[in-house]
Parts: C-alpha cells; structure tokens; sequence
C-alpha cells in the first residue's frame, strides 16, 4: 500500500499541509495510517456541518473523548467549535503533520467541515502502574515509591520532592521511528554546565531506529560501551534519584521506563543504597564496607583456590591439609575445569530463578541448587570445597547493591580462574594489575571513573569504602566539578546554641 510521504520530504509536507478540503484530510489521515484496524472514526454533526474525530484505540481512553468532546459539543451546539469549554486540553491550527504526532501521542483530532483548523484533545489513556517499591532496590526504612512507566510521573514524583525553580528538566526524542521522549533532569546552580552540554550534545546527535529500553540509550552515550564494568547507575527509586541529582549528577528519563540512568558516577556508586544513609553511622559503614569486601570475595576466592590446589599447595595449614587432600584426589578433572562446571550450573540455576514465574523460580532456585550439588559431589565429578567455594562466590556476587555490577564480577571470574590455573598467584596479580590499570583509565561522561582512588582524593574516602557522618560531608564530589561544592555549610548548629 502506498504510504504519503510527509514525514520525510520537506516539499511533500508544504503541499500536504495546504489541503483544505474536508474530504481530502480525512483521506489523509486514513492513508498515513495505512488504514490501521486502531484508527477509528467517530462521525458528528456540528451546527449542520459534518466532521470526525480520529483517535487510536490502543492510546486514547474512549470515557474521555464522550465525556470531554462528545457532551461538551451536544451542550454547547450554539457556540463556535473553538469556542466550547472543554474538560481536557485543547489546541487548535494544527496542520495534517501535526495531527498525526498527535494521535501517534494519544490524542483525538478533530476535523469540521469549513473549517481550517485541526483540533487536538488531550485523550491519553492512562497505562501507567501504581508507584510501588522497586523489587531489586528494597529498603528497610525511608521511602517505599518506586519509578513508573509514565515520564510525566517520574518527574512529577521529583518535582514533589525538590521544590525549587532551579530544578531543571530539559526534553529531547529520539528514534526514527519509535520517537522516544526523553527528559534530562538536572539542578542549575550545582550540576557543572559543561557536563550538561555534553550530554545534551549527545542526545542530539543520536541517530537510530529505536531507543527501546535503557538499555539502549546507555549504549549509545556511555564513554567505553565494550568495557565490562558499568559507566552508569540505573535506578528506579526517587528518593535515590533526588540524592544524586543533590550531588551535581544528572538524570536521563525515558518514556515507557521506570529506570532512571544517573551519570557521571564512579566505580564505589555502584556500592551504595539508600540504607546507608537511613541506618546509624556505624551500621550503614559496616554494610557497605561488607559489600565492597563481597566484591572481592566474589572475584578473588576462586581463582585463589585454583592456584592453591594447582601450584601452591604447601601454603594450605597442616590442620586442614589432609582433608583438603582427600576431596581432592579422586576428582578426575584439574580445578580448572572443577571450577567452570560449577560456576557455570550456578548461572544456568540463577537464569532458570529469574526467567520462571516467581514461586517456580524460587523452589528451581533452592530444590535445584541441594540436588545438583549433593548429586555432583556424589559422582566424584567435583570437590565438596569447590562447591562450597562457589556457593560463597555466588552469595557474595548477590550481596552487590547494584545488578549490573554484579553481572561484571561473574564475568570477571572466568578469566582469573584460567589465569591462576595457567600461573597461579603470578596469574593472578597480573589479572588485577590489567583490572585496576583499566579501572584507573575509565572515565564516566569525561569525570574520573575510580576516584577518590585514582586519582586519590581524601575528601572523597568519606563517602567511598565507608560512610562518615552527615554532618562531616560538607562537601560535594570534587571531580564533578560542580557550580556549588558546599553541601553543608554550618551542620548541627544547635550544638554551639547549646554550650
């Protein structure tokens, strides 16, 4: 079927917006459609005049259109159409491109014989969900609201909570064809200007089909898309959402998502929750310094029990030598091998977890971990220490606040078990050498990816491996290089009061 071609040629959209007659719009709209089973028409009858109004029944809330157009245009027949009070927003003098964004948007269009204009009512059906508390980002106190799909709730939800003209939401679409609203959500007078440009720059010069998901769009912005660790913090909290944006970070929102891409950000933002700072100081240090030390646990443990039991063994204590030896011995495969059998049943168990209904998932999760391993272990194809080793790795991965870094410490397993089985600790030292060198070399949005480590800032190891008290972090992040570095100028002011 032959589509118009307005939305591409310029000299097309001129003679397509110069069609008047009541007949020849209609037509156009039904063709620019390719006469979609959605698309419907709704015939009346204006001051003896005969008109339509077009909606997309997959977008647009029929209740609406009779209770904001239909009712209003039956009372009010005596008036000029542009001239009835309606219940829903309003805007006229649309030409035939117009129209058709707006009902691609939700929106009903109505056109009136003898007239020139284009009406738009604001019909959108509302296919948002209820706020409720993300499922990956639990939090024992403090606020239980998550993200929804709708972008206009999300930044209502921030506005609610920063009350102040300098919260600034800048929109952009992208996506040929898919036309993706997005909003970048900053604080003018903290967030570096520069930062801001460049990601707005960014934004601008995206040219795709399609941004479908976040997962989209950070590829398409993020500095080193092919390295394994995460140069953007997702989250679908607001409270946590509204504590970064305080920072001087900046916020990407996208229509049709409920997570929300927070950048700059460094390597230990990955490693904070919300709990953190809602528990006592010494808890909320305590935790997060545990789920920095599960990182390493995660990364480390097995590689450092294949180079145990390949190359050094005589390290291992007399006390626990012989029981090591006896698990060992009879194993028909090197620990190499031991350790990517278990490693990789424990993700096909893990993706299983996720990708079943939840009750299913759970009982695969437990029922299937018990068995596999009793069964694997009995068939002398593993060692019980190696399963042992592995379930740890595996709690410890889960124990990282953030998703996607702990996908890139189970990634980062499998090379530095083939490293310590090919060269044992030499091996090893080598891999986190290579880690921590390109760790140094990362940069999220231009802003050093490892600090306050590298480079070494001792302001910022307030706020990195532990957590000092509130009142001690007056001072915002340096390498954001933000327009207002104070956070908190005179905290606790009571106390000089009291003396």
């Amino acid at each position: 079927m032959k589509q118009p071609a307005f939305p591409n040629d310029k000299n097309e959209q001129s003679t397509a917006n110069k069609i008047s007659t009541f007949d020849t719009r209609v037509e156009f709209i039904k063709s620019s459609f390719g006469h979609a089973e959605d698309l419907l028409m709704t015939p009346i009858i204006y001051k003896e005049e005969k008109g339509v109004i077009f909606y997309l029944a997959t977008l647009s809330d029929s209740e609406k259109i009779q209770n904001s157009i239909l009712f209003p245009l039956i009372k009010y027949h005596s008036l000029d159409f542009g001239d009835i009070p309606y219940t829903v927003g309003v805007q006229s003098k649309l030409n035939l491109n117009d129209s058709i964004n707006a009902l691609l948007q939700g929106n009903s269009v109505v056109i009136i014989q003898g007239s020139e204009d284009i009406f738009s009512f604001n019909t959108v059906k509302d296919l948002s969900r209820s706020p409720k508390e993300p499922d990956s980002e639990k939090t024992v106190r403090g606020s239980h609201i998550g993200f929804v799909e709708s972008l206009s709730t999300n930044l209502g939800f921030i506005r609610q909570s920063i009350e102040s003209t300098h919260l600034k939401i800048i929109y952009h679409q992208a996506g040929q064809y898919t036309n993706t609203k997005i909003a970048i959500v900053y604080i003018d007078g903290i967030a570096n200007p520069n930062l801001v440009r460049r990601v707005e720059e960014r934004i601008q010069t995206l040219f795709t089909d399609m941004i479908f998901s976040p997962g989209y769009l950070e590829e398409l912005v993020e500095d080193t898309p092919l390295s394994p660790f995460p140069h953007i913090l997702y989250t679908e909290r607001p409270d946590r959402t509204i504590a970064q944006l305080m920072e001087g970070r900046i916020a990407l929102m996208s229509e049709g998502s409920s997570d929300v891409l927070i950048l700059p950000v460094s390597f230990f933002s990955f490693f904070q929750t919300t709990d953190d700072y809602n528990s006592r100081i010494i808890t909320g240090s305590f935790f997060r310094f545990l789920r920095v030390s599960s990182f390493l646990i995660s990364l480390l443990l097995p590689c450092l029990y294949i180079a145990i039991i390949a190359f050094h063994f005589e390290i291992i204590p007399n006390e626990i030598l012989v029981p090591v030896k006896n698990s060992v011995e009879n194993i028909p495969f090197p620990p190499l091998i031991e350790a990517v059998i278990m490693a990789f049943t424990i993700e096909l168990i893990r993706e299983a977890g996720i990708r079943l209904p939840t009750p299913i998932g759970q009982t695969i999760g437990i029922v299937g971990g018990l068995i596999i391993g009793d069964a694997i272990v009995a068939a002398g194809l593993v060692s019980n220490i190696m399963v042992i080793v592995i379930a740890l790795t595996a709690i410890s991965s889960f124990t990282i606040a953030s998703y996607e870094m702990s996908n890139t410490v189970r990634i980062l397993t499998f090379p530095l078990m083939v490293s310590a089985a090919s060269f044992g600790f030499v091996g090893i030292i080598f891999s986190l050498m290579f880690i921590v060198g390109h760790l140094c070399k990362l940069e999220s949005l231009g802003t050093p990816y490892f600090t306050p480590i590298a480079p070494f800032n001792l302001q910022g190891m307030k706020d990195a491996i532990v957590r000092f008290p509130i009142w001690m972090l007056k001072d915002r992040p340096k390498e954001l290089l933000v327009r207002n570095k104070k956070r908190l100028n005179q905290p606790r002011r009571w106390e000089k009061n009291e003396k």
